[in-house]
Parts: C-alpha cells; structure tokens; sequence
C-alpha cells in the first residue's frame, strides 16, 4: 500500500483517500467508475455520466498539526502501556475528506477516511485535484491516467514515496 497525494494505491486499486476496511466509508476509483464503498454509501458513477470529481475537508499539513499527531502518539503509547495493551488513544476514527461526483443524475456526496496523518502538503492536495479534473476530461484520458496509476502501484514495493517523488508522480499522471 503507497500514499500519493489524496490516493492510496493498492496493488492495481486505486482510492481517493484511505482504503477502506470492513463497513468504513471509501471510494475506489476503477476503469467503470467511481465506486463508493461502505455503510452508507454505495454504488458506481460511471465516467461517462461523471461530469466533475472534487474533494473538500483535505487537511494540509502544518507544524500545528504535526506537533498535535506526535502528541497523540505519545499519549496512546502511555495509555496502552498503562493499560497494559490499552484500548488505544481515544477510539476516534481518522478525518473525513468529502467528495463530490457531479452526474448527468446531479451531485453526490460520498465520504473517505484522510490517509495522511498528519495532512497533506499544499502542492499535494492542489495536484491530486488536478489529477480528479484531469480524470473527468474523456474515456481516454481517464483510462491512460489510472493505467498508470495501476502499473505504478503493481510495481511499487515497500511504503509511500518520499514527498518528492509522490509531488514528480502526481505531476507526470496530470500530464
């Protein structure tokens, strides 16, 4: 599994946000469509009737927001010790992104966890919107585009990129 920008890639699957496990909300982005995924939201938006893909609530990184994870951290490590392997830190699920799929149908909004932390850097998150534009723009834009985020995730081993090379892997799927 390898974060790159807003996506999590997986093998060949690619999703907008956390993969999603057991009934936790997500969407995957496959050649059909955009899938959405989990308790309360399900269904396929076929890229031929997907007018415009966009993501709200993205949390971009800042030394706020990193002081606050390292904290966090810490606590749930003196929790767990205290409680002799503990409960976790609080039992609060990660933040949410929205996503918006405008349709021929109208606008749906579907939720996906935030893969990242601690956010996202800026150039990140304004990239990976680029990229969901660039995905709306015709069948064969699309189908380039997440073949190529397909092929990269098949041959990637071991985590997530460094940010540079997750800012150069963005940059070349936008074209």
């Amino acid at each position: 599994m390898a974060m790159v920008g807003l996506f999590c890639i997986v093998g060949s699957d690619v999703y907008l946000g956390a993969k999603p496990s057991g009934l936790a909300p997500g969407v995957r982005l496959t050649p059909e469509g955009v899938v959405a995924l989990g308790d309360g939201q399900s269904g396929l938006y076929p890229w031929e009737d997907v007018h415009a893909l966009t993501v709200a609530d993205v949390p971009v990184k800042s030394l706020k927001r990193q002081a606050g994870a390292v904290r966090d951290l810490a606590l749930g490590m003196v929790l767990d010790v205290a409680l002799a392997g503990g409960v976790g830190l609080t039992g609060e699920d990660p933040p949410m992104m929205r996503v918006r799929v405008e349709t021929t149908d109208g606008a749906h909004e579907l939720s996906a966890y935030v893969a990242a932390a601690v956010g996202y850097s800026q150039t990140e998150a304004d990239l990976s919107r680029a990229l969901l534009s660039r995905l709306t723009e015709g069948a064969a834009t699309m189908a380039t585009t997440l073949a190529a985020m397909s092929e990269w995730g098949r041959a990637q081993e071991g985590g997530s990129p460094r940010r540079a090379e997750r800012e150069e892997l963005l940059r070349g799927w936008v074209g």
